[in-house]
């Protein structure tokens, strides 16, 4: 078994003066927490060394994963990035000064656009990636491949339906 860590100190604090109340959750969900302020972290340095921010990231690696020509709608960044078109709006434009991305006519339909990555756009998430993926693989390197797996599958189910919830 391993060594019992701040969660297990905080739960056994509140049983001790809230008897009354289950603490369970505390076990699973302050960890989830904890786990992701050190990701957060790990991300943030990760989009540094890439002079990109963590919303930039997100925009040009949702851009990145479409394929060439590493365009999307709007509507379609949206959609994968959770934010409302307002924030989406403000992003592209923001991305659009820095050189990172581009506003262009959708060719089958005059009235709308398309964001499309441009080549320094690329060059910097595909830096970024590379790192965040190093990171991370340290991050998970105390647990077995086998225990990510099923760790991953858990958190799948826990997290089943929490992306269509409204924010």
């Amino acid at each position: 078994m391993t060594q019992p860590d701040e969660v297990d100190r905080i739960v056994d604090a509140w049983r001790r003066e809230r008897p009354d109340l289950d603490v369970e959750p505390l076990q699973v969900l302050s960890r989830v927490s904890r786990l992701a302020r050190h990701l957060d972290r790990a991300r943030r340095a990760a989009f540094a060394a890439s002079e990109l921010e963590s919303w930039e990231f997100d925009v040009l690696s949702a851009l990145r994963r479409a394929g060439e020509p590493y365009e999307l709608s709007p509507k379609a960044l949206l959609q994968q990035t959770l934010v409302s078109s307002g924030t989406m709006t403000n992003r592209v434009d923001r991305l659009t000064v820095r050189g990172l991305v581009e506003r262009r006519t959708d060719p089958n339909d005059g009235r709308s656009i398309r964001v499309r990555m441009s080549a320094e756009g690329r060059s910097r998430v595909d830096r970024a990636i590379g790192v965040l993926l190093q990171s991370e693989t340290e991050l998970l390197e105390r647990l077995p491949r086998a225990d990510q797996t099923q760790l991953a599958d858990l958190l799948r189910t826990l997290g089943a339906g929490f992306d269509e919830m409204p924010a």
